[in-house]
């Protein structure tokens, strides 16, 4: 199942940026570049990277400047985020380019990419739900509930995996198919954003 190997690359993923645990760390990929996997392990190092830079942004002493500069960081990989997820379409959708679609198929409300993006973001939140489960320093109280947080999405994790899977052989089988909109933001684009565009006069 593809969920099987999304999961086990995130998790790898994970693990690797919190032997250093460092927002600035180098980033190395273990996968060949015309393989899944590398697209796999790539989306996943960018959600581990801003999911850190929200922690540190939300420091209530940080300096302004800093602040700044993190806020700049966070929209770039905003940015690399959806590029590498559109990445992740391109490929489910020249791998089953022949399927022959059914007249009675239907579309998706989201594509698997998207899909396999909360998948992505739904393993940090276990990861570090984890971490608070087993916090030493912690009361048995604060365990006690994040245990029971970590329960649910490992629930979660198991639902959209199935979803994920389902998608994946409902396109392959042709009964749905995948029609994917390319990125139309608009606040990093010089014209169609007013506070860029309106500097420029």
């Amino acid at each position: 199942m593809f969920s099987d190997l999304a999961n086990k690359i995130f998790q790898e993923s994970i693990e690797k940026y919190h032997i250093i645990d460092d927002v600035n760390q180098p980033f190395e990929n273990p996968y060949p570049k015309d393989k899944i996997e590398h697209l796999l392990y790539r989306k996943n190092w960018i959600d581990t990277v801003q999911w850190h830079y929200e922690d540190i942004i939300r420091d209530p002493n940080i300096d302004p400047v800093a602040a700044l500069k993190l806020k700049r960081l966070i929209d770039a990989s905003n940015q690399d985020r959806t590029d590498t997820v559109e990445y992740v379409d391109s490929y489910f959708l020249q791998k089953y380019n022949d399927v022959q679609v059914k007249e009675s198929a239907t579309i998706n409300s989201e594509s698997p990419a998207w899909a396999i993006d909360r998948l992505s973001i739904l393993a940090l939140k276990i990861y570090h739900m984890q971490e608070e489960a087993d916090r030493k320093d912690a009361s048995d109280a604060h365990r006690a509930k994040c245990q029971e947080k970590l329960n649910v999405l490992l629930e979660q994790r198991v639902d959209l995996s199935t979803a994920i899977d389902q998608l994946i052989a409902d396109i392959e089988n042709g009964d749905k198919y995948m029609k994917v909109y390319k990125q139309m933001k608009m606040y990093n684009d010089d014209d169609l954003n007013p506070v860029l565009y309106n500097k420029n006069k």
